[in-house]
């Protein structure tokens, strides 16, 4: 597959990768995965370019730092204006469009005349505190030029995984959208540190779009879309131009970062996944190709379609779980609901927990351990709070009304379609 800057790429930049790369592929390991082969055939339909067809109210534009930049000559403002002209046709036509916006910490890297990004965290941070007011102003100047109103949200994973922090952002998007107001999001780099963080933009982008149900998610890149192999150096590497979000092979043959961004293809790959969660297909384009927000959004076969159904939402919802990098907290249940989960595939009954440590809420993320022998064996999206749940554990579902003195609907502690089992 192509990526640009391969033999360039620095130790740090490298090391992240893989680190992601391990992290993702144990979670993607973790739950059933849809055995779809690479395609080899010249007529399969994989490689034909087709009409699409896209009914997007709500649009994700992700824009990486290779393009931003010019590849590293500073933000490329004539670019920005182009993107931004684009997307204030599809705003004026009724269209709902967020930004995901990379670049802070490659501008940051240029006003400081760096040869490369730093590979120390304060360096990052201080960059990315330096680059955000110049990628800010600049998004923001090119909007107002078309009438636009913007704003600027800055986040970190630890704000979409603690479940009361993102009710409220995607309530503030929710309004900002009715105001007609057109966010523009970036990661925080100023305050993350490696363990909360994203990683790269591509993620933010998809999980952005799950949270406000966006109907499609764009991302642009240096590269034309997802290709069997690096097209610069096989004469034979052919683009893929529509794929299930779930393809295994996907994965297996993505690429690595370049010199000034954090992504590859591999975070492009993750992202669409990610993104089929809320069932919202990806295009994976080339930010360099005339108009080419409008021709995705008008259905022209521009880029790599990434395609989800009902299937692959479930599939991409369990991957999200086992890739949570923070669990509000722990639940520790007996033998026969061990057996339950992991052998009979059904959900974690109350009476099946015996202990329960951590202080979450209900829709908070937790850990599942087998209480005999201490190992994590499933993570998911807990229905009961910390306080309920200690209530209700070891107790049977027809005792729940007199318990928690109130008329119970939630039977379960985790439905099975929110949980992810770990290591089968």
């Amino acid at each position: 597959m192509h990526t640009n800057n391969n033999n360039n790429n620095n130790n740090n930049n490298n090391n992240k990768n893989k680190a992601n790369h391990s992290d993702y592929e144990r979670s993607r390991k973790a739950v059933n995965q849809t055995s779809i082969s690479l395609p080899t055939h010249a007529h399969d339909e994989r490689f034909v370019a087709q009409k699409r067809s896209f009914d997007a109210k709500r649009i994700i534009v992700k824009i990486g730092s290779s393009l931003l930049t010019n590849n590293g000559k500073g933000l490329d403002r004539t670019a920005i204006y182009e993107w931004a002209s684009q997307i204030a046709k599809l705003h004026n036509q009724g269209s709902e469009v967020i930004l995901v916006s990379s670049g802070a910490i490659a501008e940051g890297v240029v006003r400081m005349n760096l040869e490369e990004r730093p590979k120390k965290l304060e360096g990052l941070q201080a960059c990315a505190a330096i680059g955000q007011m110049g990628l800010i102003q600049t998004w923001s100047s090119a909007l107002i030029q078309s009438g636009i109103q913007s704003a600027q949200i800055l986040l970190t994973h630890d704000d979409l995984s603690n479940r009361g922090r993102y009710l409220n952002i995607g309530n503030t998007l929710e309004k900002l959208l009715s105001w007609r107001v057109l966010p523009v999001i970036n990661e925080n780099d100023t305050i993350t540190v490696d363990e909360i963080k994203f990683g790269d933009n591509d993620t933010l982008g998809a999980m952005a779009a799950a949270m406000v149900g966006a109907d499609l998610y764009i991302i642009l890149t240096d590269q034309d879309g997802v290709f069997t192999d690096n097209p610069r150096t096989n004469p034979n590497a052919k683009m893929i131009y529509q794929e299930r979000a779930m393809a295994d092979y996907l994965f297996d043959i993505a690429g690595e970062g370049g010199k000034l961004g954090s992504g590859g293809m591999l975070t492009k790959i993750r992202a669409g996944r990610l993104a089929a969660m809320g069932g919202c297909p990806t295009v994976i384009a080339n930010g360099s190709i005339e108009k080419v927000i409008l021709k995705v959004v008008h259905g022209e076969a521009v880029g790599t379609l990434l395609k989800t159904n009902q299937a692959d939402k479930i599939i991409a919802r369990k991957q999200w779980l086992a890739a949570h990098l923070r669990m509000a907290g722990t639940l520790y249940i007996d033998a026969g609901a061990v057996a339950a989960i992991t052998v009979q595939q059904k959900s974690l009954l109350p009476v099946g927990v015996v202990d329960i440590q951590g202080d979450f809420e209900e829709g908070d993320v937790v850990a599942v351990v087998d209480a005999t022998t201490k190992e994590r064996i499933a993570v998911g999206q807990v229905n009961f709070s910390s306080s309920e749940a200690l209530r209700v554990a070891r107790e049977r579902t027809q005792n729940f009304d007199k318990i928690l003195g109130q008329a119970e609907e939630r039977v379960v502690m985790i439905h099975r379609d929110d949980m992810a089992i770990l290591n089968k």
